[in-house]
C-alpha cells in the first residue's frame, strides 16, 4: 500500500510539476464545473415548462447541432495550436451563457434561452475533444499520459460533485438565471487559464487551403474504420453516452415524481455522481498502472448501466443516492481508460478529429437517448423504462470483452519497447506521441557475439539501441568504447548522410531494437529539442574519434 501511495503521489506530482499541464487540467476542471452546473439548472427551466418530455426535447436540441459542429471546430484543433482552439471555445460558450442568464433573469421567451443553450453546447463540444487532443503533447511517457488521464479524471471527477452542488444551492437561493452567470463566469475563468502555455507543438505539413476542412472533417470519421481497434473502443463509450442521454432525463424524473426530492433533488442526484467519481478517481490513482486500461474502460461502461437497473428495481431514495454514485464510478473509469487508450491507436496528427467524430456521436447518442427516455417512460413507466435501459450497455459491454483483452496485451508489449527507447538520450526531449509513434516502428533483431552489426565506410540506413547485451565501437582498427543495454549508435550516418565513421561489434550475444532510416529521423528532426540533442551528441562522437584524422562533414 506504501508504494501504491508513493506511485499516486508520483502521478499527482508530475501533473504538479509542470505549470503547462497543471493549467490545463485546472481549465478543464473549470469548464466541466460549469457544464455540469448548466446542464442541471437548463433541465429545471425545461421540467417548469413541460415535464419529462420537454426535458427530453430541450437536451436533444441542446446536443443535436453540436453532432454536426463538433467535428467541425476540432479539425481546427488539428491545423492551429490547440490551447488556442480551447480559448475561444471558452470565450464563446461564456457569452452564450451570460446571454442566457440575461434573457432568462429579464423574463425573456423560453425559445431565446433555449436557443443560447444551443450555442454554449456547441461551443463547450469541442472542448474536451481538443483538449484530449492537446494532453498527450504535454506528456513525455505513456505512464505520464496515464497519470495525466488519471488526474483529470479526479478533476473531472470533482466537477460533477461541485458543479450540480453548487447548481443546487443556487437554485435553492435564486433561480436557474444565477446559475447560468455562475457558469458563464466559470467559462471565462477556464479561457484564461489556457492563456500562454508552454509547450512543443508536434511537426506539420504545409497548411491546407480552408476549402480542404469539410474533408478533413470526413477523415476523422474514416479513421474509425481504418483504426479498428480505437472505432470498437469508441463504440463502447456511445453506448455510454446514449446511457448518459437516459439518464439526463431520469436524474430529473427520479428527483421530481419518483422520490419526491423538488428542484434541489436534481443537483444531489447529479452530485452523487460526482461523488462516486471522485472517489474512484482518488482509488485509480494508487491502481491503474497504465495496463489493462481498455477493460478498464469497458467496466465503466457497465458500471453506467447497471445502476439504472436496479434503481427500477430499489426505487428509494438512499438506494438511488448510492446507484447514481456507483455510476459516477463508472464515469471515472470510462474517462481514464478511453481518452489514455485511444491516443496510443491512432496517429497524433489526426487525434484532434478523431476525437470530434467521438464528440459528435456522443452528442448525436446523448440527444438520442435523452429524446427517447420519455417514450420509453409513457410505455412502460418510469421503474420498467430504468430496468430495460439500464442493460443496453453492459450488453455490449459482454459482446466485446474478448477484444479488450487483446488491444490491452498490445499495448503492454509496445510499453516494454518504450521503457528501452526512452533510456536514449535523442528520444528523451520527445513528447509521448513521437515516442509511441517510434515503438510502433521498431524491428527486433539478434546477433551472436562477435558479429558486426554496422561496419565502417558502409550506407547508413538504420538506427540501433541495445536492449540486451554489449557492443563494441571500433574506429580505424582500434576499441573506442563498449556500450549496453540503452545505449543507441548509428544515429551520425543517417543524421550527416555520411557513411558509417565505426564498426560496432557485438561483445555479447546482442537484442536491439532497429527503426529504419525515414522514421528515425522524422522523429528527431521534427522537433527542436531532440533535434538539438542529437547535435550535441554527435558533436560530442565525432569530437571523441575522427575517422582517418578527418574533420566531420557539417
Amino acid at each position: 500500500m506504501r508504494n501504491r501511495l508513493a506511485d499516486s503521489a508520483r502521478a499527482f506530482s508530475a501533473n504538479a510539476r509542470n505549470p503547462s499541464l497543471l493549467r490545463s487540467q485546472l481549465a478543464y476542471g473549470t469548464a466541466w464545473t460549469a457544464e455540469w452546473a448548466f446542464t442541471v439548472a437548463i433541465g429545471v427551466v425545461a421540467f417548469r415548462d413541460g415535464g419529462a418530455t420537454a426535458v427530453g426535447v430541450v437536451a436533444f436540441v441542446r446536443m443535436a447541432p453540436s453532432a454536426f459542429l463538433a467535428p467541425l471546430g476540432t479539425t481546427l484543433a488539428d491545423r492551429f495550436p490547440r490551447d488556442h482552439v480551447l480559448i475561444w471555445s471558452c470565450l464563446i460558450r461564456a457569452a452564450a451563457t451570460a446571454g442566457a442568464a440575461a434573457s432568462l433573469a429579464a423574463g425573456g421567451p423560453d425559445l431565446a434561452v433555449y436557443g443560447l443553450a444551443v450555442a454554449a453546447t456547441a461551443a463547450f463540444t469541442v472542448f474536451r475533444p481538443a483538449h484530449s487532443a492537446l494532453l498527450p503533447v504535454l506528456c513525455s511517457a505513456p505512464i505520464e499520459l496515464t497519470s495525466a488521464n488519471v488526474v483529470r479524471g479526479l478533476v473531472d471527477s470533482l466537477s460533477l460533485l461541485l458543479g450540480p452542488l453548487m447548481a443546487a444551492l443556487l437554485l435553492d437561493l435564486g433561480s436557474p438565471a444565477l446559475v447560468f452567470a455562475f457558469a458563464a463566469a466559470l467559462s471565462l475563468a477556464s479561457g484564461a487559464l489556457l492563456l500562454n502555455l508552454s509547450y512543443e507543438p508536434p511537426p506539420r505539413g504545409r497548411l491546407q487551403p480552408l476549402r480542404r476542412i469539410a474533408r478533413e472533417t470526413v477523415e476523422g470519421y474514416q479513421a474509425l474504420t481504418r483504426y479498428r481497434d480505437a472505432g470498437l473502443l469508441i463504440g463502447l463509450g456511445l453506448a455510454q453516452t446514449l446511457t448518459r442521454g437516459f439518464l439526463n432525463v431520469f436524474l430529473v424524473v427520479l428527483a421530481l415524481e419518483l422520490l419526491g426530492m423538488g428542484e434541489p433533488g436534481v443537483g444531489l442526484l447529479t452530485a452523487a455522481l460526482g461523488a462516486g467519481a471522485v472517489v474512484t478517481s482518488l482509488g485509480a490513482s494508487m491502481f491503474v498502472t497504465g495496463r489493462r486500461l481498455a477493460s478498464v474502460a469497458a467496466i465503466g461502461v457497465a458500471l453506467w448501466g447497471l445502476p439504472l437497473t436496479l434503481s427500477g428495481a430499489l426505487p428509494y431514495e438512499p438506494a438511488v443516492l448510492a446507484l447514481m454514485c456507483v455510476v459516477g464510478a463508472g464515469n471515472a473509469l470510462v474517462d481514464i481508460g478511453l481518452y489514455t487508450v485511444i491516443p496510443r491507436l491512432v496517429p497524433e496528427e489526426i487525434l484532434a478529429r478523431i476525437y470530434g467524430a467521438l464528440e459528435s456521436l456522443t452528442a448525436l447518442t446523448v440527444a438520442i437517448g435523452s429524446l427517447i427516455t420519455p417514450l420509453v417512460i409513457d410505455l412502460l413507466g418510469i421503474r420498467g423504462a430504468l430496468v430495460v435501459l439500464g442493460l443496453v450497455a453492459p450488453g455490449l459491454v459482454v459482446l466485446a470483452w474478448r477484444r479488450m483483452d487483446a488491444i490491452d496485451a498490445s499495448i503492454t508489449h509496445r510499453d516494454e519497447e518504450i521503457d528501452v527507447l526512452n533510456k536514449v538520450g535523442i528520444f528523451r526531449p520527445l513528447p509521448m506521441p513521437a515516442i509511441d509513434s517510434l515503438a510502433l516502428h521498431v524491428h527486433q533483431a539478434q546477433f551472436p557475439a562477435g558479429h558486426e552489426i554496422i561496419q565502417q565506410g558502409d550506407r547508413g540506413d538504420r538506427f540501433y539501441v541495445i536492449e540486451k547485451g554489449e557492443a563494441d565501437v571500433i574506429g580505424d582498427g582500434r576499441l573506442i568504447r563498449t556500450m549496453g543495454p540503452g545505449d543507441g549508435f548509428g544515429e551520425i550516418a543517417l543524421l550527416r548522410d555520411t557513411p558509417r565513421t565505426t564498426t560496432v561489434r557485438a561483445r555479447t550475444a546482442l537484442r536491439l531494437y532497429a527503426l529504419d532510416r525515414v522514421d528515425f529521423v522524422s522523429a528527431v528532426s521534427g522537433y527542436q529539442s531532440s533535434g538539438q540533442e542529437a547535435d550535441t551528441l554527435v558533436h560530442d562522437r565525432l569530437g571523441t574519434f575522427d575517422p582517418r584524422g578527418q574533420r566531420p562533414r557539417r
